[in-house]
């Protein structure tokens, strides 16, 4: 994800000020250029603020790094019906109008990285690093003992990365970083069909938003975001234009077309029907990874969610930035729009979810 790259010193004329003199190499926007030492030090300084240098900004650097690498006691997933959210190692029902918790179910996975809501809105499937995916059915009564009617349902052979409930609450689709997505029999735990084609972690998965469903997308650490029948278990259409992991993957409201986040900084977003790329959402100053995605409901606004803390809401149709919308204390790991389009529910590494209206 970095913009520059240093490599082994060499001798000759140095691109800027023409001097001979040991050369670094370094890439600018994709492009090699050889700077000896001074110039790239006066380039590094270029765009220091009054009071700053190179060793403040330094350990600047790696302050913010060693924020962003600590401990994950912290919000991976969330669904934004009445909120479930997950933190270590419980899974969390909180009542999102009036921010009361509703239920509080302990789980054995020290990390827990997916959850979804069943249509029906009885059911929470949940997985993570235990490589499993279960499913918790919900009860009116507060003080039952809802981990005692948790079910195993999915099994992989790495961590569970994402899940989803097809059209039914009896079937689960789950997404792993074993680099394979399957589908499941609720009742039964029965494997239903399995799909190959990433060569790396899958991260994301979205379901179709057809009354059909039968297509989901994919996103992973190939860099590709795969498009899959159900029936068949084949991957229809490949997507390869991501220069990192892609993080996340949404369909579009309309199912024709869907958006990712990667690391490389970039969102994108595909035309199912004209089978490429038609937008990517960028900015210069953005540096950071975006780690999550999500449309509003008339499919205008794509918000996405950002390793630097911020929700950078971007306008789908024009590919500017329309707005950025901070508070989070540290990067945002899930953005998801409420049913009715009213609200967007953010979750963070901060430990806290956001509701924005």
């Amino acid at each position: 994800m970095c913009d520059q790259t240093f490599v082994a010193a060499t001798f000759g004329p140095c691109d800027s000020c023409s001097k001979p003199s040991p050369l670094m190499n370094i890439y600018i926007k994709n492009e090699a250029t050889n700077y000896c030492s001074l110039c790239v030090e006066m380039m590094a300084c270029q765009g220091l603020q009054k009071g700053e240098t190179l060793e403040s900004l330094k350990r600047e650097s790696e302050t913010l790094k060693k924020k962003l690498e600590e401990e994950r006691n912290k919000l991976n997933d969330v669904e934004c019906n009445v909120s479930v959210i997950l933190c270590w190692p419980i899974l969390i029902v909180w009542d999102a109008f009036t921010l009361n918790k509703e239920h509080g179910v302990p789980l054995p996975c020290t990390w827990v990285l997916a959850c979804a809501y069943a249509p029906s809105g009885c059911a929470i499937a949940c997985g993570g690093l235990d490589n499993k995916c279960s499913v918790i059915p919900l009860s009116l009564d507060k003080n039952e003992n809802l981990a005692a009617k948790k079910k195993s349902v999915a099994m992989h052979t790495n961590y569970v990365s994402g899940c989803s409930f097809t059209n039914s609450d009896m079937q689960l689709l789950t997404s792993s970083g074993d680099g394979t997505c399957a589908l499941w029999d609720v009742e039964s735990g029965q494997l239903l069909q399995s799909f190959h084609g990433h060569t790396a972690d899958v991260l994301s998965l979205d379901l179709a938003p057809s009354e059909t469903g039968n297509t989901f997308v994919s996103g992973g650490c190939d860099m590709k975001a795969n498009v899959w029948d159900m029936r068949s278990g084949q991957n229809i259409q490949s997507f390869e234009s991501h220069e990192s992991d892609i993080n996340c993957v949404k369909y579009y409201p309309s199912g024709d077309a869907f958006a990712s986040a990667s690391d490389d900084a970039t969102c994108r977003f595909y035309d199912l029907r004209a089978d490429r790329e038609v937008a990517v959402y960028q900015k210069d100053s953005i540096i950071f990874g975006a780690s999550t995605c999500d449309f509003s409901l008339s499919g205008r606004l794509l918000f996405a969610g950002y390793n630097d803390y911020a929700i950078n809401v971007w306008d789908v149709l024009k590919g500017t930035r329309a707005t950025i919308l901070f508070g989070h204390e540290n990067r945002v790991s899930r953005v998801r729009v409420s049913p009715d389009g009213t609200a967007l529910c953010s979750a963070s590494w901060d430990s806290t979810l956001r509701v924005w209206a």
